[in-house]
């Protein structure tokens, strides 16, 4: 039995989960047996808080849009049973299950959950990395380098980003016929999702503040991230 591989994208009010920022969109794509199933997941989250401006500039989701849509407390029982014990493919799965855990333990139900524990986790940034050495992997990058056409991606989007993201696993994978079966060359299958570095984006004032977040935001969405 074929087993379920779900590609995840989030996007965010902003880029730190750690200094509050919270998950405003989710979006899944469901394999099986390396195909499409259709049984995908896609939902807007309400994050009771403000996107920042430099967040709206990449994905175009305003505060406005948020105001009516459900809280993540309301969604989260039907994310977790979506999930249930799939591997998950996510690019650069740190920022990801970063924010995704900080959700869970928020909500202060079961003891934290960490989206990591006893599943595989496969990122493909990391997978990029060693397989197009000194080049760029962003998705962008990998879309153009595994001729998927990426040209409605004019703003990112969770479901879009997640879709896109399907296509470049397959295409990258193909020779391997799956990365979870070739061992630890190609698949991270515990990587630590809290561990992520900010020591470079101290914020010490409010000029300084907007050129971290725009440093931040390229190094995740134009260069390798």
């Amino acid at each position: 039995m074929h087993h379920r591989q779900l590609c995840l994208d989030t996007e965010t009010t902003g880029l730190h989960w750690e200094t509050g920022h919270r998950i405003i969109e989710i979006g899944i794509i469901e394999l099986v047996g390396r195909q499409r199933t259709g049984n995908d997941y896609h939902v807007y989250i309400n994050p009771q808080r403000s996107v920042d401006e430099s967040a709206i500039a990449v994905h175009g989701i305003t505060n406005e849009f948020l105001d009516d849509k459900p809280t993540f407390r309301e969604v989260s029982d039907g994310l977790l049973d979506y999930l249930s014990d799939a591997e998950l493919i996510i690019h650069n799965a740190g920022f990801d299950l970063g924010f995704l855990n900080m959700e869970f333990s928020r909500l202060k139900v079961a003891g934290d959950i960490d989206l990591a524990d006893g599943r595989v986790i496969t990122d493909t940034l990391q997978v990029a990395k060693r397989k197009h050495v000194g080049k760029k992997n962003n998705l962008d990058a990998l879309c153009s380098r595994y001729g998927i056409d990426s040209s409605s991606r004019v703003h990112h989007g969770a479901l879009l980003d997640a879709d896109l993201l399907a296509s470049v696993y397959l295409s990258m994978s193909r020779t391997q016929h799956a990365l979870g079966l070739v061992g630890d060359n190609l698949v991270d299958t515990q990587p630590d999702p809290c561990d992520i570095d900010t020591s470079e984006l101290r914020v010490v004032s409010a000029s300084e503040s907007e050129l971290a977040i725009h440093h931040a935001f390229t190094e995740r969405y134009l260069s390798d991230g």
